[in-house]
């Protein structure tokens, strides 16, 4: 039961079973567009948010997967092309240094990628895998997180990261100053800032900025943890970094099924169900009492299928028991942050508890935001929970929602993946 279960699912949020590859699909955005994330036509307003799911009309129709930055948005079509849109300061949109600004919030397609099978997205870099498993990078970053070299720090356009060639990379996640890569055979390679354990033990075992800054708790409202991630940038130069991926050491000998990075924390789930956490617990999201510098097992208890993380908090899809007991069915643990309700749940923090509000619609898939989580269920439906500030969560208003609550779309609308940024999500619909 367990492994057919498995095979439903794509370490990318999109369902094996389901990719899109016909001519009819939109990709649809909600939330802040403040930095141009959204996609939306210029006559609506470069800034202006989305209350709720709305078309990108200049994206091709045949887009098979979508990925979100903190604000920025990427798209990949079935011809293997990537688009890009939203902020461009770090010129992760792939586009030439005389790129004008007024067109940031178009999508366009990235010049020099052919044959990408998927595309990823985090704050000041995007990246690409091709049909070969070759993994392409591009942005800019003092913090080691393009891994092309040392002292590396700037790619406008898309470069290949010729020391992973021999793998076969599968997916890649960014953090805020760290980067982790899968491969087909389940090794992990990370790369830049090594501090906390969130590459395990490689590296300076010195805590993060954020670990030592006073009166952290999961009860920080967000104006607060905003001025003290900021803060804590400004304390980032004296932390060790991991110039060229290298394998995480702990991890050889075991198979690793899917992977995630917080702010600053880092989730790797093993192919026995095991999820491994490491880095910062400032908000519990490493799912234990302790802060330890490697990466330890989460006890969690459900056996789990995917993770996702959102700034400070954790997100598994695991397996449970029909409530009918005639079977499993799945569901959503979340840990970490929740001062603006995006666990979903009510409880202590700092334990993996079901998201109760979804008991009954099976989730296939979850992704975090900065202070906001959706979920994609296996009848194509969407919740939303958390903060609802800029619209982001797709109600139709601002307000909080301390649990999870259906997304309206047009009738006959089948979503097929889902993606959330900073304050802003990707809807992938089609047949």
């Amino acid at each position: 039961m367990i492994h057919r279960f498995l095979k439903n699912f794509s370490l990318t949020g999109v369902l094996v079973g389901r990719r899109h590859m016909s001519n009819s699909a939109t990709v649809m955005s909600f939330g802040d567009g403040s930095h141009g994330a959204l996609g939306l036509p210029l006559m609506a307003g470069i800034g202006s948010d989305a209350y709720e799911p709305t078309p990108i009309s200049a994206l091709p129709s045949d887009v098979c997967s979508i990925a979100a930055g903190h604000y920025h948005s990427l798209a990949v079509t079935s011809q293997g092309q990537v688009w890009s849109w939203g902020r461009n300061l770090e010129y992760q949109l792939g586009r030439s240094f005389d790129s004008p600004r007024d067109t940031w919030v178009e999508p366009q397609r990235i010049d020099g990628l052919s044959d990408v099978k998927s595309a990823f997205a985090s704050g000041v870099v995007s990246a690409a895998i091709d049909v070969d498993g070759y993994l392409y990078i591009w942005g800019k970053s003092k913090r080691g997180q393009l891994g092309l070299g040392n002292g590396i720090a700037e790619a406008v356009l898309p470069k290949r990261i010729k020391v992973l060639d021999k793998e076969e990379i599968i997916k890649v996640v960014f953090g805020w100053g760290h980067a982790l890569a899968l491969t087909k055979d389940g090794k992990l390679f990370g790369w830049g800032y090594s501090a906390d354990g969130r590459l395990g033990k490689r590296g300076d075992t010195m805590a993060s900025p954020l670990e030592s800054s006073a009166n952290l708790s999961s009860s920080l409202k967000l104006a607060d943890a905003e001025k003290l991630v900021l803060e804590a940038m400004d304390k980032e130069n004296d932390m060790p970094i991991i110039w060229e991926p290298c394998l995480i050491d702990e991890l050889k000998g075991v198979e690793v099924a899917d992977v995630s990075c917080g702010l600053d924390h880092t989730l790797v789930l093993l192919r026995d169900g095991t999820i491994l956490s490491g880095g910062s617990n400032v908000y519990g999201q490493l799912g234990r009492e302790t802060q330890d510098l490697e990466l330890l097992p989460v006890d969690i208890s459900a056996y789990p299928v995917s993770i996702a993380s959102g700034l400070g908090h954790s997100l598994a899809v695991c397996q449970i028991p029909s409530a009918d007991g005639g079977g499993v069915a799945s569901g959503i643990f979340s840990w970490g942050w929740g001062q603006n309700s995006q666990l979903g749940r009510e409880g202590p923090t700092n334990i993996p508890l079901l998201v109760d509000g979804l008991l009954g619609h099976n989730p296939l898939s979850v992704s975090g935001g900065r202070v906001h989580s959706i979920a994609l269920t296996s009848d194509g439906e969407v919740f939303s929970w958390g903060c609802g500030r800029s619209g982001r969560l797709g109600l139709g208003s601002s307000v909080d929602e301390p649990e999870p609550m259906l997304v309206e779309f047009p009738e006959d609308t089948n979503v097929l993946q889902i993606a959330s940024g900073f304050d802003h999500n990707l809807v992938l619909t089609g047949n």
